[in-house]
This record gives structure tokens, sequence and C-alpha cells, in this order.
């Protein structure tokens, strides 16, 4: 029975220069599942660029980059004074979690009516973009089911920016998936992660790898913390080497689609 492993990327829109590193990672590398971040000015951009292929298509809930789409009197615990989101360092500096649930819902329902609007059809998977905020969590969770939709959450207990145990998982749509994500420490190196994984594979599950691949321009430089590892991931999952791993081991790369 072969070993199934599945490659994601997030943050589609994030800037021009990171959908076009999510875009070579897509056409000319392995990434067969791509998180749409559907608030942000580079959004379209990016889903011109990949829209036709057959891959599956998430949607990556933000709530701190960019402008909200909900109306900012409805919202007032997500948003900053100048109608941005409040920042990823805010949430991070917060004592307390100050996302208002009710609130964090009409965004996460204002942001799905986007994608519906940007691809004609409901996601292939749903998820919410890396932040210290149990109730933003909660919603997005809550919504998913409201609306039947593949919810792709986090391990209960889990430090949303840093998925280091390759023993914790998620259930989604009865199946075991694993989860890592390691972009943000401070050694990070994808192609050991990778290996990381590789070495310690689930037989009663899928493995998922979490990417951040992109290239780098103004607008990620002044708006990211996650910088050279978006570059470095792209690469390697270009590399051919690693394509002839995969096979040479027997591993099925999935996407959310056979989930």
């Amino acid at each position: 029975m072969k070993n199934k492993v599945l490659f994601r990327a997030d943050d589609l829109g994030y800037s021009e220069a990171v959908n076009y590193g999510i875009e070579k990672s897509v056409k000319d590398g392995l990434i067969s599942s791509v998180g749409i971040m559907v608030n942000m000015p580079a959004t379209q951009h990016g889903v011109d660029l990949i829209k036709e292929e057959s891959i599956a298509f998430g949607q990556h809930t933000n709530i701190c980059a960019g402008r909200p789409l909900a109306d900012l009197e409805k919202i007032p615990s997500l948003v900053s004074e100048n109608g941005y989101f409040r920042s990823s360092k805010e949430y991070r500096a917060a004592k307390k979690d100050f996302v208002v649930f009710e609130e964090a819902l009409i965004e996460i329902e204002a942001q799905y009516d986007k994608f519906i609007e940007l691809f004609g059809r409901k996601p292939d998977y749903f998820e919410g973009h890396a932040i210290a905020s149990d109730n933003f969590f909660k919603a997005l969770e809550f919504f998913a089911k409201k609306h039947g939709l593949t919810y792709s959450g986090l391990p209960a207990g889990s430090n949303p920016n840093n998925l280091t145990s390759n023993d914790s998982f998620i259930m989604v749509n009865g199946t075991k998936v694993y989860l890592m994500m390691e972009s943000m420490q401070a050694d990070y190196n994808p192609y050991h992660s990778l290996e990381k994984m590789l070495d310690n594979l689930h037989e009663d599950g899928v493995d998922m790898l979490i990417f951040h691949p992109g290239y780098l321009d103004d607008y990620i430089l002044n708006h990211s913390s996650l910088l050279i590892p978006r570059t470095q991931e792209v690469a390697m999952l270009t590399d051919s080497r690693i394509k002839e791993l995969l096979a040479n081991k027997h591993i099925d790369l999935i996407s959310y689609k056979e989930l």
C-alpha cells in the first residue's frame, strides 16, 4: 500500500511576487492544493495565473492582512483605526483573544461569498491564515459545518505558526491528516522538513506539509515576517530530484480532492 502525501501552498493573493512563486510551484512543481486570500489587491492576479489548473482550491480565510470585505462597522474587533485588519503582531502581543466570534463569522461569510464569485463554486477545502485566536478558528469550524465544507483546521492545542510534531493530526472527511509546517523556524530548511516527514510517514492516514512558496516584492517585504523561506520553498518544490525521490519511494502525491 502506497503512502499518501499532500503538499499545500497557502497565501495566493498576498502579493504579485507571491503569486508568481505559487504559480511556478504548481505548473513546474509539486503543489496540488492552493489556499486563496480572497481579500487582497493581488487576489485576482493570482487567480488568473492558475485558475485553469486541475488542482484543489481552498479558502485561506484571512483576518490579519489587507482590508476586510465585510462592513467595518459590523466587525470592530477585527480592524484597526485605519480600516485594515489588525496585524499578526497585534494578535501575538495580546494577552487575551480580542476577536468576537460573531464578528469573525460575518467576515468569514464575506470572504466565502467572494471565493464563490471568483471561482463560481464552493472551495475544495476551507481553513484559515494562522493567527493566535481561538475564537477565529472556532468560527471557521462552525461556518464550515453549517455550509457543508471540507474543513482543514489545526490540531487541538497546537501553535498555529509552528506545527513541528509529526504526530499531530486532524480529521478531514473521515481521514487522518498529519500536519507539518516549520517555515517560521529560525533554522528552517524545506529539504530537511521534507526529509523529516518522509522518515516518519504514517500508514493510517495522509501526511501533509504546508508551504508558503513565493518570490519577494516590495509589498511582501513590508507586510510579512516570512520572507526568504518562501523563495527556498519554490526552489525545493520545483527541484526535479524531489519528484524522483517521491516516485522512488512509491509515494502518492494527492490533493484535497482525494480526501
